[in-house]
């Protein structure tokens, strides 16, 4: 008990100073380089690796065994911190508002305490710290790298500011959606304000699209599919009595079945053109594809919630969210497991207020470390 209350404490302290500094995606040099230190301390070996930020520990038990993994991601976002603390971003614009930085510190206490009992370990384990998760993309650059290449689980966390410390949100099945951006150009013909019969105005159209898209949603998906799609900018011209040339519009889909991502992307083409066409305009459409959607595992999640429970968490079931974590890149080849950690209720993230109950931080790490024993 005395050695935890020692690792408690250094836990603390290497939270806040994540806290403290908070780097954007792929911007996380002064974070891995704080990693390194810490785990080098700890004499946690740490695999050469070509990634340019976020690095890999690897703990090797002296049994034969799985070869598994930990995502941690150890990313910031461009949000300005609200939250008074003493220890609050020190870095202007720069937040750790969604729980990377208790990520971070819930790996490390991981990586420790396993590398104290490798000898009672059968297999290996990788914690992966990884960056860019924010950017959607992080995840290709570890997959870029042979780090995966013979691992058969891993296992992911995120914050959950919904649950207070102490509790674990776990369940099968898809806990977060496929993530997809699309941007159309619709074009028109641009003239006077005054003569709009001299030209073919693609806002109209293009208000037309916006309409006619969330058709899909309510005509085309299964009505017992989570989906939907949300148009977030829409910009045309540049002065009051010119009518634009093009108009632009650009949102997401969120989407949990792999049909229904297909069906969508097939869709939302269809429907831009043909809108487009009956104002006379025309319309392109780009999709850019990001992750698909997480799916925990069953028996991952059976013994997820038996461990959680033996250790004495309270245990929630994992509520489905249509927000997107590019650990579902390392899905597509490998078994995984996605769990909600209860941080303590506040407000959400990706808000300026958002913060960690540090006490959640232990118990993480020592729950992590039991998965792989």
């Amino acid at each position: 008990m005395e050695n935890h209350k020692n690792l408690e404490k250094k836990l603390t302290e290497w939270f806040e100073w994540f806290h403290r500094h908070p780097e954007l995606s792929y911007e996380e040099y002064g974070t891995t380089d704080k990693i390194r230190e810490v785990l080098t301390e700890a004499g946690v070996e740490i695999l050469p690796c070509t990634l340019e930020t976020g690095l890999v520990a690897i703990v090797r038990g002296v049994k034969e065994g799985p070869v598994q993994a930990l995502r941690c991601d150890i990313d910031a976002l461009p949000i300005r911190e609200e939250t008074n603390l003493p220890y609050a971003s020190e870095y202007e614009g720069k937040m750790h508002a969604c729980g990377h930085d208790f990520h971070i510190t819930a790996g490390i206490g991981c990586a420790v305490l396993l590398n104290e009992r490798k000898d009672e370990l059968a297999g290996t384990v990788k914690i992966i710290f990884q960056p860019g998760e924010e950017s959607s993309l992080g995840a290709l650059k570890v997959l870029e790298t042979d780090v995966m290449e013979d691992v058969e689980r891993i296992w992911g966390i995120h914050a959950d500011p919904t649950n207070e410390a102490g509790t674990l949100g776990i369940r099968e099945g898809y806990v977060t959606a496929a993530v997809d951006r699309f941007v159309i150009t619709v074009k028109g013909v641009g003239c006077h304000g005054a003569h709009p019969d001299d030209g073919i105005d693609p806002v109209p159209a293009a208000a037309g699209i916006i309409q006619a898209l969330q058709t899909v949603v309510t005509r085309n998906i299964n009505a017992f599919h989570p989906a939907l799609l949300s148009v977030t900018r829409l910009t045309a011209g540049n002065t009051w009595n010119v009518i634009p040339e093009e108009a632009v519009l650009e949102g997401t889909v969120r989407t949990m079945s792999p049909e229904d991502r297909i069906l969508f992307e097939r869709r939302l083409r269809e429907i831009a053109q043909g809108t487009a066409a009956a104002y006379g305009a025309s319309a392109e459409t780009e999709w850019i594809a990001g992750p698909p959607a997480t799916y925990n595992d069953k028996r991952m999640a059976e013994a997820c919630i038996w461990l959680a429970e033996k250790m004495g968490f309270a245990v929630v079931p994992e509520e489905s969210s249509m927000g997107g974590d590019d650990f579902a890149f390392f899905e597509e080849n490998i078994l995984g497991c996605y769990i909600k950690v209860g941080t303590g209720k506040g407000q959400l993230i990706h808000q300026p207020g958002f913060c960690v109950d540090k006490r959640a931080i232990l118990p993480a790490a020592e729950y992590l470390a039991e998965l792989f024993m």
